[in-house]
């Protein structure tokens, strides 16, 4: 379970709630409101006065990395820094399965990253967010470059991820999308964040 306590981040009244293993929460509200924000400052990317709690240990218990590999953060626009994808991923060799689900060839690992479009670069990123298993996901925009086909596989393994018992916290600017996936929403709106369910 994640729980978030009093958590600051710039623009934004201190935010508070809890993700249950197993559950999504859909985090929806205008460019610029403090989605990703959020979503940085709970993976320890960025400095925010508050606390987070993972199964009752707090994030400061941790290293940075140490509490990343358990609170995954997804960036809307993926970063990548070798020239293909294969170097990115600690065991690519155990990725064909999730890769096949979202509709990408296995050699897509060995193809240039510039030659990749935005969507498969979105993919393979959500394929490199679940490897070795963690236990949150923070997922920004996962799918805003998606077509509708590419978005119901994405959809279908991020529900795979809450089947096993991860938690899951989605910004999405798809209220279809957040109607299909969570049964509560986090609404970030003039600086106030308040949780209402679907």
């Amino acid at each position: 379970m994640l729980r978030v306590e009093a958590l600051k981040v710039h623009g934004v009244e201190p935010v508070s709630l809890t993700v249950d293993a197993g559950e999504c929460v859909a985090v929806r509200g205008a460019s610029g409101s403090g989605k990703s924000l959020l979503l940085r400052a709970i993976s320890d990317l960025d400095p925010a006065e508050g606390s987070v709690f993972l199964n009752d240990v707090e994030r400061r218990a941790m290293t940075g990395p140490e509490w990343r590999s358990h609170v995954r953060y997804a960036a809307a626009e993926p970063g990548w820094w070798e020239e293909t994808p294969r170097p990115h991923f600690m065991k690519p060799s155990g990725l064909e399965e999730a890769i096949g689900s979202l509709g990408l060839a296995a050699d897509i690992l060995d193809r240039p990253i510039e030659r990749l479009s935005t969507g498969e670069r979105q993919r393979l990123a959500l394929v490199r967010a679940l490897e070795d298993s963690p236990e949150v996901l923070l997922l920004d925009e996962p799918t805003g470059a998606l077509d509708s086909d590419a978005t119901a596989s994405a959809e279908a393994l991020m529900k795979a991820q809450q089947d096993a018992g991860r938690a899951i916290l989605l910004v999405s600017h798809d209220d279809a999308q957040a109607e299909r996936m969570a049964k509560r929403r986090l609404m970030i709106s003039d600086g106030k964040a308040r949780l209402e369910t679907t």
